[in-house]
């Protein structure tokens, strides 16, 4: 493989849009401000862009019955995946920058939880999201997935339409044994063959601690060297404590790490880098003032 010039992902959009005044709270979460304040979540893209992000995230994670209920899902979901995905690309277009559009597709029954995972919806809550979304993304992201089951289900569920496929999973960041491990406790070389057999074009992690990340990164790596596939690898952690076992992503406002501030994030992404990832950002907590230093440290 040979070494890919790196590639700056945004950061979290929750804990932007609250810290810059929008609506928000539970359930909706970051779904809010797409109905309430659109032009804010359209500003956080713009500072992510700004900091020096070569790819940013649609701001649709949150459009799923699990946190704007199933009414307002069944009626909404497309419109609002699609304003989404057209607030990202306005803030591309007004930055006149060669900057790519993520369509996030979030876990679909509830972050952290692959126990809710139910085959017979998939279908019902991913295409919405996806039809709304497809005019306005340069590609499509599985995010903060659970197990290699989901994962392997959304993809099936996406149209044929030659954008790539990332898909980043979320990994167990407490009770952890050697062996990095999938929240579902399934392996990550597990999850990255998984990964080469749907034919991603990058595999990352996101939304853990970033102690367990670089272990991943390791496993990852060593998978695809296996398999002699030419996959890249990227990771974007969270700034919460470690979460319980029980817990539920988003399900209360986490105190975020002191010590992940920029510099003290800077030093966990420049390990990654250095272990072989490419696609360096961040997530829950990580605002644009990481990504700066990212972007100005990082970057070939």
């Amino acid at each position: 493989m040979g070494t890919a010039s790196t590639v700056i992902l945004d950061g979290g959009m929750g804990r932007e849009l609250q810290r810059r005044g929008a609506p928000f709270r539970q359930p909706e979460w970051s779904a809010l401000a797409l109905s309430e304040a659109p032009q804010a979540v359209e500003a956080v893209h713009a500072a992510y862009i700004d900091s020096g992000a070569n790819v940013i995230t649609s701001n649709s994670y949150a459009v799923v019955p699990f946190h704007i209920g199933e009414a307002r899902f069944a009626q909404e979901a497309q419109a609002l995946a699609a304003l989404a995905g057209e607030l990202a690309r306005r803030a591309v277009k007004a930055s006149g920058k060669p900057v790519r559009v993520a369509g996030s597709l979030p876990p679909l029954f509830g972050s952290y939880r692959p126990d809710l995972f139910l085959p017979e919806r998939v279908s019902e809550l991913l295409t919405p999201l996806v039809q709304g979304l497809a005019p306005h993304v340069d590609l499509w992201l599985a995010e903060t997935q659970s197990s290699i089951v989901e994962a392997q289900a959304i993809h099936a569920g996406l149209p044929q339409d030659g954008k790539p496929f990332w898909l980043s999973f979320t990994l167990k960041d407490e009770d952890t044994d050697d062996v990095p491990r999938l929240r579902s406790g399934e392996p990550v070389a597990e999850a990255a063959e998984a990964a080469a057999q749907l034919g991603v074009q990058v595999l990352l992690f996101n939304c853990s601690q970033p102690e367990v990340i670089g272990a991943a990164i390791d496993a990852a790596r060593a998978t695809f060297e296996r398999l002699g596939v030419a996959i890249q690898i990227g990771a974007y952690a969270n700034a919460f404590p470690p979460q319980p076992k029980e817990a539920t992503a988003n399900d209360g406002l986490d105190p975020l790490r002191d010590d992940l501030d920029p510099p003290g994030y800077l030093q966990w992404a420049a390990d990654w880098k250095a272990r072989g990832a490419s696609h360096l950002g961040g997530c829950c907590g990580i605002g644009p003032e990481h990504i700066a230093v990212l972007a100005e440290r990082l970057t070939n």
